[in-house]
């Protein structure tokens, strides 16, 4: 198999929509990802997957820490800026939870300390302890098949 038929297979699992931050020297950096889970609830554990030679990943393991933020429909504008598909028109602004710089308005903000990383294949794994997190009401941001998405409630079928 190709690379491109394994990405389009991959495309096929929906995910959601997520901006990863983190802070070295005073400064913020950010990226979007939807490689994302939970992993353990005791610890609270959660792990993202950053590919070799991303920014990102020399400044998570620079900082030891990053928020994972779970963007609402709203806010895709966001994930391109982040995912450099679209250019900012003025300075970002962040909102911090425990030191850590957080996506203000996001559905699910989660700081976390790098607990451990493993490299597979040509990505690292960082395991995050939680630290802490915060939650809004609001519709998740969807990406599948290589578009945004939005929820859309099925009907119920009575049998």
């Amino acid at each position: 198999m190709d690379d491109r038929q394994f990405r389009n297979a991959m495309g096929k699992f929906a995910t959601g929509v997520n901006v990863i931050a983190t802070e070295t020297d005073g400064e913020i950096h950010g990226m979007t990802a939807n490689a994302f889970m939970s992993v353990s609830l005791d610890p609270k554990l959660i792990v993202i997957s950053i590919k070799e030679g991303a920014k990102m990943l020399d400044k998570i393991k620079e900082s030891n820490r990053f928020s994972v933020n779970v963007l609402s429909c709203e806010q895709q504008e966001e994930s391109m800026i982040f995912a450099g598909q679209k250019k900012m028109e003025d300075a970002f602004n962040f909102d911090y939870l425990e030191q850590v710089p957080v996506v203000r308005n996001a559905l699910a903000q989660l700081s976390c300390e790098v607990y451990n990383e493993h490299v597979e294949g040509d990505h690292t794994l960082f395991i995050g302890r939680v630290t802490g997190l915060d939650l809004q009401d609001g519709d998740p941001l969807i990406f599948n098949c290589g578009k945004y998405r939005e929820l859309k409630e099925l009907e119920s079928v009575s049998v």
